[in-house]
């Protein structure tokens, strides 16, 4: 975990997101939160829980975004669910605490690429001394006496091979020669059962039980050294990681620096003229069934109890047909840091073309970069493609700046389709040819509404 200071994550995340400074500073603080948390003496730590969020704003303005990059900042295991999927227990669906599982297999696969990363540099050498084994087999049992003057040469002369085939393969010089691999045969697909109520729980319970039942096999094949390389030091990797301690790292991480962004969490808000009727019938239900996950339980997976009590939750919706008064009193209480983000404006669509590190330009330059074909936009274009954008955000539906990916995959259709064949391998993308592109549909408000 990175110990960053509030100012610092900020700034971090002012690399890839454009704006929404508040919601910025509300989720920097929240992670520090945390650190200052770790300095806390046991008997009070026990006590200071995080304060969960809640994002408020329209699509395509960076809810999602900002909480994935927060995770992605300082390596802490993070899900992303939609309310939406969940129903409440009794209904045919997904229960809300499988998104406790899909944590906890998050911090799983960061925990073991730590380890994998730790143990490669003592595998890489297990495996050399396992391809000398396989060039250079070792002699039958009882083949000669190792006692006797005879065996004795024989054992110095095996040595002496060994090590001129180990110059020779650290070299390279035997990356062509054949080898035979055995390669372990994968387990068995996972099995559930139709109509049991915790679906994911009876996988898990029905998949270790056959693993332990059914034996896995395996099968032998004839690889170059340098094909069977990379089978044989996944082989070493999973040999020197202890899945126990794997398991416990990853379930203290979890509970720890977990962090779960719920998202559409304004589709579940209560519906005062629904009558109960159609998919309303478990919004109630799912708010229910989150309030205690949020609140701090502890739920079984197949890694052992997994506490939620010190994990951070950040929710989102646009609450555009509710607000967030609609939701239960009880799951308001949960989100007590209520931040409104804010619409996306002319300038901040032109920024979102020019600032991020992976803006949308870079992307398709590098993009077609591998046809050799060399892409740029004038400063023009770009303040062209944001004017249109804002343009067709307010005469249509504003889904924010995911406007942005529809208009550069019409400016750049043509020239991504004959990229491979074109002479011309510069390609300078103006104004006009944005406008050319562009600038009828958008005008055209009922065209721009299915094209744009």
């Amino acid at each position: 975990m990175r110990d960053l200071t509030p100012r610092e994550i900020v700034a971090e995340l002012d690399k890839d997101i454009v704006g929404q400074a508040d919601a910025k500073r509300a989720v920097a603080v929240a992670l520090r939160n945390r650190w200052r948390r770790r300095q806390l003496p046991e008997e009070l730590r026990r006590q200071v829980t995080p304060k969960n969020i809640m994002l408020i704003g329209p699509t395509g303005v960076g809810k999602t975004e900002i909480a994935r990059r927060l995770a992605q900042l300082v390596g802490a295991p993070f899900v992303k669910v939609e309310a939406t999927k969940y129903t409440e227990v009794g209904y045919y669906g997904r229960d809300v605490e499988s998104l406790v599982r899909d944590l906890v297999e998050a911090a799983i696969l960061l925990v073991r690429t730590k380890e994998r990363e730790r143990v490669t540099e003592q595998a890489r050498a297990l495996v050399d001394d396992r391809l000398l084994d396989l060039l250079l087999p070792p002699p039958p049992p009882g083949w000669v006496d190792p006692d006797s003057p005879e065996g004795a040469e024989a054992q110095e002369r095996r040595d002496r091979s060994r090590e001129k085939m180990r110059t020779r393969l650290l070299a390279g010089e035997l990356e062509s020669r054949e080898v035979e691999v055995t390669i372990p045969g994968r387990s068995v697909a996972p099995v559930s059962i139709v109509g049991a109520g915790n679906l994911d729980q009876m996988e898990m319970d029905l998949q270790g039980m056959f693993d332990k039942i059914l034996p896995k096999g395996s099968q032998t094949r004839k690889l170059s050294v340098a094909d069977a390389r990379p089978l044989l030091l996944a082989q070493e990797i999973d040999t020197l990681i202890d899945p126990e301690k794997v398991n416990q790292a990853a379930v203290s991480l979890a509970e720890e620096s977990g962090i779960v962004f719920i998202d559409e969490l304004d589709k579940v808000a209560g519906d005062e003229g629904g009558g109960g009727r159609g998919p309303d019938v478990s919004r109630q239900g799912v708010q229910r069934d989150l309030l205690p996950i949020v609140e701090g339980t502890t739920v079984a997976t197949k890694y052992g109890p997994v506490k939620t009590d010190f994990v951070l939750f950040i929710a989102a919706g646009a609450f555009h047909r509710s607000k967030p008064s609609d939701l239960m009193p009880e799951l308001q209480g949960r989100f007590p840091i209520r931040v409104e983000l804010k619409d996306l404006t002319r300038d901040d669509f032109a920024r979102i073309l020019r600032e991020p590190r992976a803006s949308l330009p870079r992307q398709y330059e590098a993009l077609l970069s591998t046809e050799n074909v060399k892409l740029e936009f004038t400063p023009e274009a770009i303040d062209v493609m944001a004017d249109l954008a804002y343009q067709v955000n307010r005469s249509t539906q504003n889904i924010g700046a995911r406007r942005l990916h529809t208009i550069l995959e019409r400016v750049l259709e043509e020239l991504s389709f004959d990229a491979p064949d074109r002479a011309e391998k510069h390609v300078v993308v103006t104004a006009d040819d944005v406008r050319a592109r562009l600038e009828s549909l958008a005008k055209d408000e009922d065209l721009s509404r299915f094209i744009l």
